[in-house]
């Protein structure tokens, strides 16, 4: 397939979005900032429709759009869950959050993948997803070290 989309043969069609940043948060804060439904929604989308326990779906809601997200697992250390990259939801990703220990900090890395760069419609994604979880972290940043709201308001 690869030689159809112009890319050299054995190009790895399977793409990650990886990120890591370090956080003034203890973990157990960061963590919460994910799996309470309160807390995401001051960082993240502006309201949640549902709960966010281990099995359940619920639907996150932005000014332009609204997403499904199914969680798959919450720890002390960890965080997963799965949702759609395409309106169609041909391309369904799960994303893992990892927070560690660093100092009184932690360290938050951040995983969302496969996208299968041979599919239509998936390089945009995987694009859009870069862009929007380097937006997503910075504004977890803000709201966990600086007490503050980088989400745009109209």
């Amino acid at each position: 397939m690869s030689d159809q989309m112009g890319l050299p043969a054995g190009t790895e069609l399977g793409r990650w979005v990886r990120m890591r940043c370090r956080l003034n948060a203890p973990p157990e804060r960061v963590l919460r900032a994910w799996s309470n439904p309160e807390e995401l929604a001051r960082w993240f989308p502006e309201r949640i429709e549902g709960g966010l326990a281990v099995g359940s779906r619920s639907i996150l809601v932005w000014p332009d759009r609204r997403v499904w997200w199914e969680v798959v697992e919450a720890t002390e250390s960890r965080f997963v869950f799965r949702w759609p990259w395409l309106a169609d939801e041909r391309l369904i990703t799960t994303v893992h959050v990892l927070v560690d220990p660093a100092g009184y900090g932690s360290w938050l890395d951040l995983e969302d993948g496969p996208f299968p760069l041979d599919q239509a419609g998936v390089l945009d994604a995987w694009a859009k997803a870069i862009e929007g979880w380097s937006e997503a972290l910075a504004r977890l940043r803000a709201h966990l070290d600086f007490s503050v709201d980088l989400r745009p308001r109209s």
